[in-house]
């Protein structure tokens, strides 16, 4: 059972405390997946890009899961390739579309204590993966978050971006509660046995599996580590912005109702 309690538990409830992951083993200890879809352009200089970095700076084993979600274009040759080529790569092809189904079916399947994700266009800069998941390894956090919304970040991207991003997380924090400063940065980790106790609670399977899955662990009284990010808006992205703030709103209306049925009842949710 997953206890959810009401309002920002992260700075009432008792931490979890853990103890630091072995890192020693020939098993990867980091496996980041990039889910993709119809991304023949960046993928492959991207994630050799990827590759270099965490085989030049990351000092533990790692794997890269390239997660295909139903691309229609050569993305799946470009992976399969590429998973041939480099020996810590692997590639996975799902029938659906939708980065969180993309990341529950890889996460689930990945034997990595520490699962993180990055988009393929790489926005955010490659300095602060280790930061973001040594938290995970040392036992001091759940879960990880890169922001560009704290201090320390910076970020460059146009005014429309800029102001509908600060104005869902005003919203999220006016609407529930929420504690953490930037919840659509595609950029996360999360400790593997937290992965299996939050993502069989998370409904969404697109845009806004993130901002559940923040929500029910910071509910849950799990620890959440930030760290402010550089990040570079991608000037060709296909993500519809109208169409993924809609989602969004659906996805907050949704779990307002779900936690205020629960609330009341037990303040429990069922993993």
């Amino acid at each position: 059972m997953i206890n959810i309690r009401p309002g920002r538990s992260s700075a009432t409830a008792p931490l979890p405390r853990h103890t630091p992951l072995p890192t020693q083993a020939e098993e990867p200890v980091l496996d980041v997946v990039v889910p993709v879809f119809n991304e023949e352009k960046d993928l492959e200089p991207n994630v050799r890009r990827l590759h270099a970095h965490l085989r030049d700076t990351f000092p533990y084993p790692f794997r890269i899961t390239v997660a295909d979600n139903a691309s229609t274009d050569a993305t799946p040759g470009i992976a399969a390739r590429l998973a041939d080529e480099l020996p810590e790569v692997i590639s996975l092809r799902l029938p659906e579309k939708g980065r969180g189904r993309a990341l529950r079916a890889a996460w689930s399947a990945s034997p990595a204590p520490v699962l993180a994700y990055l988009d393929v266009d790489l926005s955010t800069g490659l300095a602060a993966l280790l930061p973001l998941v040594a938290p995970l390894i040392s036992g001091h956090s759940d879960l990880a978050i890169g922001t560009r919304l704290a201090p320390g970040a910076r970020v460059v991207r146009g005014p429309k971006r800029e102001v509908i991003s600060r104005c869902y997380n005003v919203l999220l924090r006016c609407t529930l509660a929420v504690g953490f400063s930037d919840a659509q940065c595609g950029f996360k980790a999360v400790r593997r046995e937290a992965a299996e106790r939050l993502l069989p609670l998370v409904r969404d399977g697109e845009w806004f599996f993130d901002t559940e899955l923040l929500v029910l662990a910071e509910r849950a009284g799990l620890r959440i580590h930030e760290v402010p990010v550089d990040w570079v808006d991608d000037p060709d992205s296909s993500v519809d912005i109208l169409a993924t703030a809609l989602a969004d709103l659906r996805g907050i209306a949704r779990m307002r109702r779900t936690l205020a049925r629960r609330r009341p009842r037990t303040g429990r949710v069922p993993a």
